[in-house]
This record gives C-alpha cells, sequence and structure tokens, in this order.
C-alpha cells in the first residue's frame, strides 16, 4: 500500500515513521510511505502556502494553487488512492473506518492548517475528509500519524501474528480481554486460574466473556453495534446480574 502525506511540516513525521512496525513494514516493502513538503509546489519567492481570507476574520487559509498542483501529481502517481482531508469536519475514525481504508490500494493524506483549506480543493480533489475525534489540534499531522498507524495493521504481513490484529479491541465491536504475565502472583495478586490451566477452549470462553464485561463495564455504547451472538447476549445478561461464573 503506499500512502502519501502532504504537509508544510515534514519533520513531523520524521521519529514516528521510523520506529516498531512502521518502520519495519517499510524496510520489508509492505507500506510505501511518503511526506511530501506541500512548500514545494509554491511558485512565490518566500514559498507562501497560506493567505488571509475573503470576507475578513481571524487566521488564515491555506491556498488553493500550491494544493491543487500537488494533488495533481500525487493523484497522478499514486492511481485508485483515496484523497483525504483530515478536518475537524470529516467523518470520525473508527475501527469500521480503518478497515474500509485498510482494503484501499493507497491513500492520500492532506494535512490541513490554521482555518482550513480553500474550499475549491475540497470540491475539486478531496475524496473524502475524516476527523479522528470531535476536539482541536494545531493540524492535521498527528491525526495523518493516526490513520496510518491504524491502517498499517490491515495490511498483511505487517503485524506479525494476525492472531493479534484479530485480538484488537474494536475489531468486532468490542473491547479487548484483560491481559497478564509473569509473575503468575504479585503483591497478593494472582493470575485468573483459568490462563495457567492449559485449557484452551475454557481459556477462549473466558477471553470473550471478559471482553464483554470489559465493554459493558467500559463502553457499554459499542455494544448496539458489536457483532454479537445468542451465547453473548446469554452471557450479557448473567455478567449483569452478577454472575461471575464459567458458562
Amino acid at each position: 500500500m503506499r500512502i502519501d502525506i502532504l504537509t508544510i511540516f515534514p519533520p513531523f513525521f520524521d521519529s514516528p515513521l521510523s520506529e516498531g512496525i512502521i518502520h519495519r513494514a517499510r524496510e520489508r516493502g509492505l507500506l510505501d510511505l511518503r511526506v511530501h513538503d506541500l512548500r514545494s509546489w509554491a511558485t512565490d519567492r518566500h514559498r507562501v502556502t497560506d493567505d488571509a481570507p475573503y470576507g475578513g476574520g481571524a487566521g488564515m487559509v491555506m491556498k488553493p494553487e500550491p494544493l491543487f498542483t500537488a494533488l495533481e501529481q500525487l493523484r497522478a502517481e499514486n492511481p485508485g488512492a483515496r484523497t483525504v482531508l483530515l478536518s475537524p469536519q470529516g467523518r470520525v475514525w473508527s475501527q469500521a473506518l480503518v478497515r474500509e481504508h485498510g482494503a484501499l490500494p493507497g491513500l492520500i493524506l492532506v494535512c490541513g492548517r490554521y482555518e482550513g483549506v480553500d474550499e475549491r480543493v475540497i470540491e475539486a480533489l478531496i475524496d473524502e475528509e475524516i476527523s479522528i475525534g470531535d476536539y482541536v489540534l494545531t493540524g492535521g499531522e498527528a491525526a495523518a500519524l493516526v490513520i496510518v498507524e491504524t491502517v498499517a495493521r490491515e495490511v498483511p504481513g505487517v503485524v506479525g501474528q494476525a492472531d493479534s490484529v484479530r485480538r484488537d479491541s474494536f475489531f468486532d465491536g468490542l473491547l479487548d480481554h484483560p491481559h497478564y504475565t509473569r509473575p503468575a502472583e504479585f503483591r497478593g495478586r494472582r493470575v485468573p486460574e483459568v490462563l495457567l490451566s492449559g485449557d484452551h477452549a475454557a481459556i477462549e470462553r473466558w477471553r470473550r466473556r471478559e471482553a464483554l464485561r470489559q465493554t459493558l463495564r467500559k463502553r457499554p455504547d459499542l455494544l448496539d453495534g458489536a457483532a454479537l451472538t445468542d451465547h453473548d447476549r446469554a452471557q450479557l445478561e448473567r455478567i449483569k446480574a452478577g454472575d461471575a461464573g464459567e458458562t
């Protein structure tokens, strides 16, 4: 998958894209990540990419000329890619959108700044606007990193163990189950006995039940959209009734 990032602050991405699974995926050729300086497409002496808004008011607006030129070039180089503007006015990023975008051949991420971009850019060249939450960021760079990190996990081979992705929080609409490691007892707190039993079927049942319990306790709103079986629903009723036992 090729992902192009268009920004006026390329150094913002130097360290995050050079660490961990993103770095390994790039080295192995699984991800083609390219960070572009929008100022490279500015034609004036000072490489200006913003200007005052028509009609007056505070702040600046990103100019159409460099964005048009840059996006026309990148869209030609990355055919089939979806052009995404990181914007507070976009659809809120979710695991469902992660899966949708992870199946695409490519992405072009436009990092907005200031009061936003000239509307003519959005009308002509932006396929979609995405927000990572209902709060204010200085620019779209942090949001672009979130998109890259989450979508990269959907690319086959990027995460070493595919089962790890399937067990992530939100993969099937639920939060993840609790996790434990050695030692079996620490400061009087023991690991649940079922995890030490070697009974893999019982462990899987425990993990599913605890994922349901975690979601009910921490994010009950997710249950309405989760992929629940009849057995899951029965488990939830028992959990609500205070039954913590094996079923």
